[in-house]
């Protein structure tokens, strides 16, 4: 459990407009332990949701969201008639509008904590459930089976081995997907108007969250595609060894999310101390702080894209809004709610969207994302070595 103390609305503390004119010139991942994460939709691997400790009985419940009495009511009567409680539980979830609830079975859940190391078995596709039910790939992990079957961003998964999942959640793509490593997997896709059909053999697979280089001069690229565990340690690392007085890029384009506690390291790496974001769940506010100690002198810009989701707009929204960083990019993705488990009376577990996040001046992320200081398009990194050039770091 968090046990986050409350914060009042008067404590928030705004972004200073000063500075940011200056600058922009120049969830153990399972229930038992209470990991609390932020969101991904990682079609292979597992939908990372938000975690927070239980709010007091009573407390209000969000609009568009699912009931989490009534949820695990149909699941422990489906279970008293020998029916899925996990079904029954979905059906729920579904009906409510609550965009980001799902439900898990123990298997699934299983997979979604190997998921918050880094690891998972399948193809190597990340997706995305839009408004009107179909499944897109987002993204291929590079050197996967699907990158070698030619997947790419923008192809609509139809079925997997026959079972259509147009309308299903991520989570019930995720245990189509996953599997045995060598067993064979059939894709039915959609590209450009015309039906596509690829054989694949899932393998066990690993992702690097961070990764570090260098351009010239005296630049490092901090690249973070999730926050997995470990993750912050490793940009804090980074930044300790980057050159003194060099700049920093933070680049989290495409970045989905994951575990708040990383994202709050991450953003410690650049702060000292203070507010970096707070939340509600059912009407209770929390608080997430950084870490004393960071590196709160060296020029850092933000790189963002409509890729990057929940913890890492969390890390965004918090170096902008205080005046830390310069965000260089696209309007990011704007998920901004926080899931919350609750295990049902057959095993699995319903996470069910409970509250919002907000960054240090009060801003909501969900649903409206975040805006860039500097937008860019394909240039980003150009132009967020011309932003780094105006606060003085040299080619």
């Amino acid at each position: 459990m968090l046990g986050l103390p409350s914060v009042p609305a008067f404590c928030l503390r705004p972004r200073d407009p000063r500075r940011g004119a200056v600058l922009t010139l120049t969830f153990a991942a399972v229930v038992a332990v209470g990991a609390f994460t932020g969101c991904w939709d990682r079609a292979d691997g597992a939908a990372v949701v938000a975690r927070t400790d239980t709010p007091g009985p009573g407390a209000a419940r969000p609009e568009g969201t699912a009931d989490r009495e009534a949820v695990a009511r149909a699941a422990a009567e489906a279970v008293a008639e020998g029916k899925s409680g996990k079904k029954a539980a979905q059906e729920v979830v579904s009906r409510s509008g609550d965009r980001w609830g799902t439900v898990y079975d123990r298997g699934e859940y299983a997979a979604f904590a190997e998921g918050l190391d880094g690891h998972w078995t399948g193809v190597g596709v990340w997706a995305v459930r839009a408004r009107d039910g179909m499944i897109t790939v987002d993204g291929v992990e590079p050197g996967g089976p699907a990158a070698r079957a030619g997947l790419r961003a923008g192809d609509r998964l139809l079925s997997v081995d026959g079972h259509g999942v147009t309308g299903l959640a991520v989570a019930d793509v995720v245990a189509l997907l996953r599997g045995t490593a060598g067993t064979p997997v059939v894709l039915n896709l959609s590209r450009d108007g015309a039906d596509l059909t690829e054989t694949m053999v899932r393998e066990r697979l690993h992702t690097e969250p961070v990764t570090v280089r260098r351009l010239t001069g005296d630049v490092t690229v901090i690249k973070v595609t999730s926050f997995t565990r470990g993750s912050g340690d490793r940009v804090r690392a980074a930044v300790r060894a980057a050159p003194p007085g060099g700049g920093v890029m933070l680049d989290l384009r495409g970045n989905r999310g994951g575990l708040v506690a990383e994202a709050v390291t991450a953003a410690s790496a650049f702060l000292d101390g203070g507010l970096v974001a707070t939340y509600d769940v059912r009407g209770e506010q929390r608080v997430l702080n950084a870490a004393p100690g960071g590196d709160t002198t060296r020029p850092l810009v933000a790189l963002v894209d409509g890729g990057t989701m929940s913890a890492a707009e969390l890390v965004t929204g918090a170096l902008q809004d205080r005046g830390r960083a310069v965000a260089v990019g696209s309007r990011t993705f704007g998920k901004g709610s926080v899931q919350m488990p609750t295990e049902l009376p057959d095993g699995s577990v319903a996470e069910l969207t409970v509250g919002t996040y907000r960054t240090p001046s009060g801003r909501s992320l969900d649903g409206s994302g975040i805006t860039p200081d500097v937008p860019a398009g394909e240039r980003t990194e150009e132009r967020a070595v011309t932003v780094l050039g105006g606060l003085g770091v040299g080619p």
